[in-house]
């Protein structure tokens, strides 16, 4: 089954002119957009300028709305009109099991939060989530256990190859949790490397797509170019339509 093919907006983050940025990723057949903070735009303009463009606004990078400034976060996605927001904990927070429960409190806060606004969230992932815990558990594994029920996954392949982990068989094991696959293409050696157009790298593209049937956006993200970052956009989206 083809998904709709979305992009993350801290792929063209440090570009000029954003309202024309949309405009090339709508031409180029993008059909939604993760967003990233708001150019130094109000919210409601940022959504009208996706809404002219006929690109939907599945789900935004945002910081868990928990602690002091749930209700700033949540008020200011509300405006923009995100449905899910997806952010990540930090990697000295998957040093041992109660470093990752603490984390997750924040985490299930958030859930909490956003359900009130009629918003979810969704956990993102680096690499430091599939580091081994002293008893040899995998730090991700723990993490999905003792998150809330209501929080879904948005699956970073490229980090999770990244630390030594098959993308493909990941994104099976956790079943209809995962709902965003985040897509990137390289080396896939370390964090560092330069990333390229999707079908240009090491990961193997077609088994991640093929490997969970509960996904429901592909998302592009290419935030580490050799290259122009708009025309490996264009070469990604392309590569997953041929698919």
């Amino acid at each position: 089954m083809k998904r709709p093919i979305g992009v993350q907006l801290w792929s063209v983050f440090t570009l000029d002119d954003f309202p024309g940025v949309l405009r090339q990723l709508s031409e180029m057949g993008y059909a939604g957009v993760e967003a990233f903070g708001l150019h130094d735009l109000s919210p409601t303009v940022v959504r009208q300028l996706l809404d002219d463009l006929g690109l939907e606004l599945f789900s935004s990078h945002a910081p868990f709305p928990a602690g002091p400034d749930a209700q700033r976060i949540l008020d200011e996605q509300s405006q923009l009109g995100a449905p899910v927001l997806a952010w990540s904990l930090e990697a000295e927070e998957f040093a041992t099991e109660d470093s990752i429960a603490r984390g997750v409190e924040r985490v299930n806060e958030a859930a909490a939060n956003a359900k009130a606004y009629g918003m979810q969230i969704a956990y993102h992932n680096h690499w430091s989530e599939f580091a081994r815990l002293a008893d040899g558990r995998r730090a991700y594994d723990v993490l999905q256990e003792r998150l809330s029920p209501d929080v879904l996954l948005e699956l970073d392949v490229y980090w999770a190859a990244v630390a030594g982990a098959d993308p493909a068989a990941v994104v099976r094991e956790y079943g209809d949790r995962v709902r965003f696959l985040h897509l990137r293409d390289g080396p896939a050696k370390t964090a560092e490397d330069a990333m390229v157009a999707l079908g240009q790298g090491s990961l193997d593209i077609p088994a991640i797509l093929d490997a969970n049937p509960s996904v429901a956006w592909h998302i592009v993200e290419l935030d580490r170019c050799d290259t122009d970052v708009m025309t490996a956009l264009r070469e990604s989206f392309d590569y997953l339509n041929a698919l």
